[in-house]
Protein backbone atom coordinates (compact mmCIF):
# COMPACT_ATOMS: atom_id res chain seq x y z
CA UNK A 1 0.00 0.00 0.00
CA UNK A 2 0.74 3.69 -0.16
CA UNK A 3 2.52 4.09 3.34
CA UNK A 4 3.60 7.09 3.83
CA UNK A 5 6.79 6.74 5.99
CA UNK A 6 8.31 9.95 7.39
CA UNK A 7 11.66 10.20 9.24
CA UNK A 8 12.27 8.84 12.46
CA UNK A 9 11.27 10.65 15.30
CA UNK A 10 15.08 10.53 16.72
CA UNK A 11 16.21 12.08 13.37
CA UNK A 12 14.07 15.12 14.40
CA UNK A 13 15.73 14.76 18.20
CA UNK A 14 19.04 14.60 16.86
CA UNK A 15 18.78 17.45 14.17
CA UNK A 16 17.56 19.62 17.50
CA UNK A 17 20.94 18.61 19.43
CA UNK A 18 23.18 20.37 17.00
CA UNK A 19 24.04 23.60 16.76
CA UNK A 20 24.00 24.87 13.57
CA UNK A 21 20.53 25.21 13.89
CA UNK A 22 17.49 26.06 16.42
CA UNK A 23 13.80 26.57 16.54
CA UNK A 24 13.86 23.09 14.44
CA UNK A 25 10.07 21.86 14.41
CA UNK A 26 7.79 19.92 11.95
CA UNK A 27 5.74 22.45 10.25
CA UNK A 28 2.29 22.60 11.28
CA UNK A 29 2.94 19.41 12.74
CA UNK A 30 3.70 17.56 9.30
CA UNK A 31 6.72 14.94 10.06
CA UNK A 32 7.44 15.38 6.29
CA UNK A 33 7.63 19.01 6.37
CA UNK A 34 10.41 20.49 9.10
CA UNK A 35 11.40 24.13 8.92
CA UNK A 36 13.87 25.60 11.56
CA UNK A 37 16.71 28.54 11.50
CA UNK A 38 20.26 28.10 10.60
CA UNK A 39 23.26 29.69 12.08
CA UNK A 40 25.99 30.37 9.97
CA UNK A 41 29.45 30.39 11.37
CA UNK A 42 31.31 32.75 8.90
CA UNK A 43 30.75 36.32 8.07
CA UNK A 44 28.86 38.23 6.48
CA UNK A 45 25.77 35.72 7.22
CA UNK A 46 27.06 34.73 11.11
CA UNK A 47 25.18 38.35 12.06
CA UNK A 48 21.96 36.90 10.57
CA UNK A 49 19.30 33.33 10.55
CA UNK A 50 18.48 31.97 8.02
CA UNK A 51 14.56 30.34 7.99
CA UNK A 52 14.86 27.16 6.33
CA UNK A 53 12.41 23.94 5.50
CA UNK A 54 13.90 20.78 5.09
CA UNK A 55 10.56 18.63 3.02
CA UNK A 56 10.97 15.03 2.77
CA UNK A 57 9.82 12.87 -0.01
CA UNK A 58 6.74 10.89 1.10
CA UNK A 59 9.14 8.03 -0.20
CA UNK A 60 11.49 8.65 2.23
CA UNK A 61 14.37 7.55 2.92
CA UNK A 62 14.86 6.35 -1.22
CA UNK A 63 14.04 9.71 -2.57
CA UNK A 64 16.02 12.78 -1.07
CA UNK A 65 14.38 15.30 0.94
CA UNK A 66 15.00 18.96 -0.54
CA UNK A 67 15.96 22.06 1.50
CA UNK A 68 14.66 25.61 1.06
CA UNK A 69 15.84 28.69 2.71
CA UNK A 70 12.80 31.19 3.24
CA UNK A 71 15.09 34.10 4.32
CA UNK A 72 16.65 35.91 1.03
CA UNK A 73 20.30 35.17 0.97
CA UNK A 74 23.01 37.12 -1.62
CA UNK A 75 24.84 33.86 -2.34
CA UNK A 76 26.08 32.03 -5.68
CA UNK A 77 24.46 28.60 -4.67
CA UNK A 78 20.62 29.84 -3.45
CA UNK A 79 18.72 31.28 -6.16
CA UNK A 80 15.78 33.85 -5.59
CA UNK A 81 13.22 31.82 -5.15
CA UNK A 82 15.19 29.90 -1.87
CA UNK A 83 16.39 27.04 -4.14
CA UNK A 84 19.70 25.38 -2.83
CA UNK A 85 22.23 23.82 -5.12
CA UNK A 86 22.87 20.95 -3.33
CA UNK A 87 24.36 17.94 -4.31
CA UNK A 88 24.30 15.40 -1.49
CA UNK A 89 20.58 16.08 -1.83
CA UNK A 90 20.42 15.52 -5.98
CA UNK A 91 18.92 12.10 -7.19
CA UNK A 92 22.23 10.62 -8.52
CA UNK A 93 24.10 11.17 -5.07
CA UNK A 94 21.41 10.21 -2.30
CA UNK A 95 22.21 7.86 -0.47
CA UNK A 96 19.13 6.48 1.85
CA UNK A 97 21.69 6.17 4.82
CA UNK A 98 22.02 9.98 4.85
CA UNK A 99 20.30 11.47 7.91
CA UNK A 100 18.38 14.55 8.09
CA UNK A 101 21.00 15.98 10.41
CA UNK A 102 23.48 15.17 7.58
CA UNK A 103 21.48 17.46 4.82
CA UNK A 104 21.63 20.60 7.20
CA UNK A 105 25.22 20.22 8.24
CA UNK A 106 26.17 20.22 4.24
CA UNK A 107 23.32 22.88 3.95
CA UNK A 108 25.30 24.97 6.51
CA UNK A 109 28.85 24.37 5.10
CA UNK A 110 27.28 25.96 1.78
CA UNK A 111 26.17 28.45 3.17
CA UNK A 112 29.61 29.33 5.10
CA UNK A 113 31.56 28.95 1.29
CA UNK A 114 29.76 30.17 -1.46
CA UNK A 115 31.68 28.12 -3.85
CA UNK A 116 31.54 29.02 -7.81
CA UNK A 117 31.27 25.41 -8.44
CA UNK A 118 27.90 24.78 -6.58
CA UNK A 119 25.75 27.93 -8.77
CA UNK A 120 22.69 28.80 -9.41
CA UNK A 121 22.82 32.29 -9.57
CA UNK A 122 25.65 32.88 -12.56
CA UNK A 123 25.95 36.37 -12.05
CA UNK A 124 26.87 36.62 -8.59
CA UNK A 125 29.42 33.84 -9.00
CA UNK A 126 30.84 35.61 -11.29
CA UNK A 127 30.97 38.87 -9.25
CA UNK A 128 32.42 36.85 -6.22
CA UNK A 129 35.30 35.34 -8.52
CA UNK A 130 35.70 39.37 -10.55
CA UNK A 131 35.00 41.35 -7.46
CA UNK A 132 35.14 39.66 -4.48
CA UNK A 133 35.18 42.72 -2.38
CA UNK A 134 31.98 43.94 -4.04
CA UNK A 135 30.38 40.85 -3.70
CA UNK A 136 30.92 40.94 0.27
CA UNK A 137 30.22 43.73 0.79
CA UNK A 138 26.89 43.39 -0.73
CA UNK A 139 26.44 40.16 1.11
CA UNK A 140 26.77 41.96 4.06
CA UNK A 141 24.46 44.81 3.65
CA UNK A 142 22.14 41.88 2.43
CA UNK A 143 21.98 39.79 5.58
CA UNK A 144 21.50 43.15 7.24
CA UNK A 145 18.57 43.48 5.30
CA UNK A 146 16.75 40.86 5.51
CA UNK A 147 18.04 37.73 7.79
CA UNK A 148 15.91 37.40 11.01
CA UNK A 149 18.05 38.00 14.17
CA UNK A 150 19.88 35.26 15.65
CA UNK A 151 18.93 33.61 19.07
CA UNK A 152 22.05 34.93 20.84
CA UNK A 153 20.85 38.38 19.77
CA UNK A 154 17.95 38.20 21.12
CA UNK A 155 19.45 37.61 24.71
CA UNK A 156 20.92 40.42 26.73
CA UNK A 157 24.83 38.84 26.65
CA UNK A 158 27.31 41.60 25.24
CA UNK A 159 29.02 40.50 21.99
CA UNK A 160 32.29 39.01 21.80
Amino acid sequence: GNVIRCPPPQELQEARTWSGACDLRPLDGNLLRWEGLLLPNTPPYSTGAFRFELTFSPHHPLSPPCATLRTSIYHPGVDTTGRVCQPLTSAQHWVPTTRAIQVLQDLLLMLDSPDTERVLRQELSHELRQQPEVFWRRAEEHTRCHAEPRPEDRLDRPAP
